[in-house]
């Protein structure tokens, strides 16, 4: 985790001090659950809750334990018995490291996603504000980076909407799935422990639980919960690099705010780079990195091993950590976003008229032209347009061949620029709903 692509609430969920308390959480459940059918004294199980719950566990010693003893759990559970005292004896009664690994792990995941799903939920409230705020605000549509026809910078904003709508769906579900709890003890048999102590500690830590853990909760939980963090990723970068395009100077359609006293160059003072969403284009790439680690991990030997565990300590932190700042900085840049209507509008125009040459293609079919022959028409009076050569609407009214077929009124009408955005609303409701 980098301070510099962080936010407080969400670095705090990996912070040492709050894995030991949901450490000891899982612990005190499980010692309750072992009291209620038997197993330890309850006495023993309230004065584990009466020493230690709302301790400020002692991070310092327990890593001078781990140096020693090299073996995390271990150390906690030794510095939890210098607090607990004589009772801690019926701590972990029956239960294996991965119990708390693991459960501890997908507590801090859905409390990750959690947030996650509120950082959606923002970027997708800015996006339908400035959608509808530019429903019909005419934009040229591009395909492989060059005119193609027009459409509304309030479609492009929808797209990205019904993006997002699907990215948070999918991230609702990567939460359920990661959502398990695993109290099963070694090879998880529950030789050693009841099933009931799982059932309980699950309910208590909000989690459900595992079928079969084998010692281990299933790893391809965690690959598709991180997989659905890059598919987020893919589609926050997706967006970023249409804003990048946009504010390019040839082009600027739209751009970043550019706000008072900052600056955009240490050497050319007149310069507005597209540095958020730039940003986010790097960010997005580092989220994605860890999908192919979290895919295999899926593979582990027998019943456990940890050659998962490294790199989960790595990437839950980081790839939550940067997928929650780089959402929030992309709703600032949807909120603040400094669109140009008029010079998307010059773009439009730039090429004499060439977006409505489909519009004249089926005119001219549906006049009694085949379409190899209506596509010659077309084509050859578009291509001295590129050259710069003439106005396309003039150049078609001269070509006697195309006047065969429509007259000077039937050539105009094809030029609608309302034409292309009769469907406008339609997607909207698609997309939005009806209201």
């Amino acid at each position: 985790m980098i301070p510099r692509y962080s936010r407080p609430e969400m670095t705090a969920i990996w912070e040492p001090q709050t894995r030991f308390q949901i450490w000891f959480e899982i612990e005190a459940h499980a010692a309750d659950a072992l009291a209620e059918i038997g197993t330890i004294p309850k006495d023993a199980a309230k004065k584990v809750w009466e020493k230690a719950k709302g301790v400020t566990f002692n991070v310092e010693r327990i890593d001078e334990i781990e140096r020693e003893t090299k073996h995390d759990v271990i150390a906690f559970l030794t510095h939890l018995a210098e607090i607990v005292g004589p009772e801690a004896r019926f701590v972990h009664q029956g239960m294996t490291s991965s119990d708390v690994l693991d459960t501890c792990l997908n507590v801090q995941l859905t409390r990750a996603a959690d947030l996650l799903i509120a950082d959606l939920d923002r970027v997708l409230a800015a996006l339908k504000t400035r959608a509808f705020e530019h429903k019909l605000t005419p934009v040229i549509g591009r395909s492989h980076g060059i005119h193609a026809e027009p459409v509304t910078f309030g479609l492009k904003l929808a797209y990205a909407y019904a993006e997002f709508t699907r990215a948070r769906a999918r991230l609702v579900a990567a939460r359920a799935e990661v959502a398990t709890c695993a109290i099963s003890g070694a090879v998880g048999t529950f030789a050693q422990i009841d099933p009931r102590v799982e059932a309980h500690v699950a309910k208590a830590m909000g989690l459900t639980v595992e079928p079969i853990s084998t010692q281990v909760i299933p790893r391809d939980r965690h690959a598709m919960f991180f997989a659905t963090l890059g598919v987020v990723a893919a589609s926050m970068e997706r967006l970023a690099i249409e804003i990048r395009h946009m504010q390019r100077t040839e082009v600027l359609e739209a751009e970043e705010f550019f706000s008072q006293g900052q600056k955009g160059s240490s050497a050319m003072p007149h310069k507005r780079n597209p540095v958020l969403t730039e940003n986010l284009t790097g960010l997005s790439r580092m989220v994605r990195a860890y999908v192919t680690p979290a895919l295999e991990n899926v593979a582990l030997w027998h019943e456990r091993d940890i050659s998962h565990s490294s790199a989960e300590r790595m990437m839950g932190p980081d790839a939550t950590v940067t997928l929650d700042f780089a959402l929030n900085r992309l709703a600032g840049v949807i909120e603040k976003l400094l669109v140009y209507p008029e010079n998307m509008q010059k773009n439009l125009d730039r090429l004499g008229g060439l977006v409505h040459s489909q519009r004249l293609l089926l005119a001219l079919t549906q006049k009694g032209a085949s379409r190899e022959d209506a596509y010659k028409l077309v084509q050859r009076n578009a291509m001295p347009v590129w050259r710069g050569e003439g106005d396309f609407q003039s150049l078609l009214k001269k070509d006697e061949d195309v006047k065969k077929y429509l007259s000077d009124k039937e050539i105009e009408e094809q030029f609608d620029l309302a034409y292309h955005f009769k469907h406008v609303d339609t997607i909207f409701n698609r997309v939005f709903g009806a209201a």
